[in-house]
């Protein structure tokens, strides 16, 4: 866990991997599938993600609690929106990996920031900042850009970006952390999952060796991340976590320009250069929310007063944004 003012290099060391796995490892892993069905694939990641996380429960000492949980009406039905969201968003990122569109999938996740903004001001009635608003305009033009000038509506980005943030929003009402979570979530999807396999034309799955074992490894790097991420955010700022994870869609960016040569034309770059200056901004205000909140943490340390309550209100922001999984 940070101290008041500080970051720990192991919350660094933690973040930074699960990052590498989410931009770069998952986007090379799902490009090494792509002779195998979507929905193959994210039928393959629920399940061989369950028993990795009866696991780890298992180790934590919460799986007869967890197990509980589904006797819990409400949280049962709010782990079936947030599982349906998120498994859509998997579907999204895969089929935009393999059928050459991973550019689309970076720039839903370079967006999505801003769209929590905007849902929060909606939904939440938080009012954003000027400066938030101003990168939210900015961000709305570059979409703009792409949807007249390259191509068409960047439908990819916008469903990413859209079921993540709306799966944020719904996953903070679930009152159970990451790793419950995640099992809640894949054990609603499992039947689901079964009932896919069994009606698609063509499974891969037995077929080859080494697209069966790419298969089965799905499910554990699904949860590995999630793991690493929780365990960074811990030890972490809030605005901390916010800069780094631009890295997610930096990585996939470059993978999907440099080693997948998807085409990236001029328009295209121009379209980007708006949410990358309305990101470079968005950041601006987190480093300057930071600032805030650590001066107020001095004056009340300089008082007599323990910094306690501003730390644990970074954490527990930093464990809802571990819950808001990516790819």
């Amino acid at each position: 866990m940070p101290t008041a003012y500080t970051d720990t290099k192991r919350g660094f060391v933690y973040a930074v991997s699960a990052y590498a796995i989410w931009g770069l490892v998952l986007p090379l892993y799902m490009k090494a599938l792509n002779h195998v069905s979507p929905f193959e694939i994210v039928a393959h990641r629920v399940l061989w993600a369950v028993p990795f996380a009866v696991l780890l429960l298992g180790w934590q000492g919460t799986l007869g609690a967890t197990l509980r949980l589904l006797t819990d009406l409400r949280t049962v039905l709010l782990a079936a929106l947030t599982a349906t969201l998120i498994s859509l968003n998997w579907g999204t990122y895969v089929y935009a990996i393999i059928s050459g569109q991973a550019i689309d999938a970076a720039l839903g996740y370079y967006i999505n920031p801003l769209l929590n903004v905007l849902l929060g001001a909606i939904i939440l009635k938080e009012k954003p900042t000027r400066l938030q608003a101003i990168a939210i305009g900015l961000a709305a033009i570059g979409v703009v850009i792409l949807t007249v000038k390259a191509g068409g509506l960047p439908w990819i980005a916008l469903v990413l970006a859209c079921s993540f943030g709306t799966y944020g929003l719904l996953r903070k009402m679930v009152k159970v952390d990451a790793a419950e979570g995640f099992f809640l979530e894949v054990a609603l999807l499992s039947l689901p999952s079964i009932l896919v396999l069994a009606t698609l034309p063509q499974i891969r799955f037995g077929a080859d060796m080494t697209e069966t074992s790419m298969l089965v490894v799905a499910g554990p790097l699904t949860a590995i991340p999630l793991i690493l991420f929780a365990a960074g955010a811990r030890r972490l700022h809030f605005a901390t976590i916010g800069i780094l994870q631009y890295l997610v869609p930096t990585m996939l960016f470059l993978t999907a320009v440099f080693l997948f040569g998807e085409p990236f034309g001029l328009w295209q770059l121009i379209a980007f250069a708006f949410i990358w200056t309305a990101l470079a901004i968005y950041t601006v205000t987190l480093i300057r929310q930071a600032r805030a909140e650590r001066r107020r943490l001095r004056g009340a340390a300089s008082q007599g007063g323990a910094p306690t309550h501003g730390a644990r209100f970074k954490e527990g922001d930093e464990e809802g944004h571990a819950t808001r999984t990516q790819a």
